[in-house]
């Protein structure tokens, strides 16, 4: 494999990232707002978006901590919005697993919702691709990615309330999952988690302190996992 078949696969990645920049910009500029007006610095609102870096995370964390949420449930909540991640990791194990350690290890860190969607459908699409290419294809659509969600804090930071209302910064999260979930519906399984989110999510959502996301969280995955299960049983001989 030449050096030249990975850059083909990287800029490729990277083109296929770039469109995700329409939703990471406002994203990150509206958490850069959120957390100077939640009294977080400057250090410490840029360390939040390039050590955990996992936009949902740092917001559901956030309001916790501005709610004054006892410090266990602020870690439970984040770490319950982030479990998806582990989820990724399984999925890309199948097609990268193969890669040196340090480079699953800086996978894993820079792994993101638009990243990993982008490449799981690429490698599902192109299952032929070496594992020097997958890893290639991945590195290039977190490129245009990774580094744009801090750049986008800080200047949430500077900018502040100065960034006019016709914006609608807040939108910006619900579009991106859409944007990511949406060509993700693939199964009947996936359709009916997504559903059960939905239903659980509205129906606790008077628990304190979010615990309404945590619950609906788990039960969702339960009956997604259900549902799979059940389609392999009535589709084996």
């Amino acid at each position: 494999m030449t050096n030249a078949t990975q850059k083909s696969h990287y800029w490729t990645g990277f083109r296929m990232g770039v469109p995700f920049l329409l939703v990471v910009m406002p994203f990150g500029l509206l958490f850069g707002v959120v957390a100077t007006e939640a009294g977080l610095t400057t250090l410490q609102t840029l360390a939040f978006s390039s050590v955990v870096f996992a936009g949902a995370a740092q917001f559901a964390a956030l309001q916790l901590m501005v709610d004054n949420a006892p410090t266990l449930i602020v870690v439970a909540t984040a770490l319950a919005v982030n479990l998806r991640m582990a989820m990724y990791s399984a999925s890309l194990a199948v097609w990268i697993g193969d890669a040196p350690f340090w480079t699953r290890a800086f996978v894993a860190y820079v792994n993101v919702d638009q990243s990993y969607a982008v490449s799981i459908n690429e490698f599902e699409d192109t299952p032929d691709l070496t594992v020097p290419q997958r890893v290639a294809f991945f590195l290039g659509a977190v490129s245009p990615i990774a580094p744009m969600w801090v750049v986008a804090t800080a200047l949430g930071i500077w900018l502040g309330e100065g960034i006019p209302e016709w914006m609608a910064l807040d939108f910006a999260v619900p579009i991106c999952f859409l944007a990511i979930i949406a060509p993700m519906m693939r199964t009947l399984a996936h359709m009916v988690a997504a559903v059960a989110s939905i239903v659980f999510a509205l129906v606790l959502a008077g628990l304190p302190y979010n615990l309404g996301l945590l619950g609906a969280a788990v039960l969702a995955m339960m009956i997604g996992a259900q549902v799979e299960l059940w389609l392999t049983r009535k589709a084996a001989p």
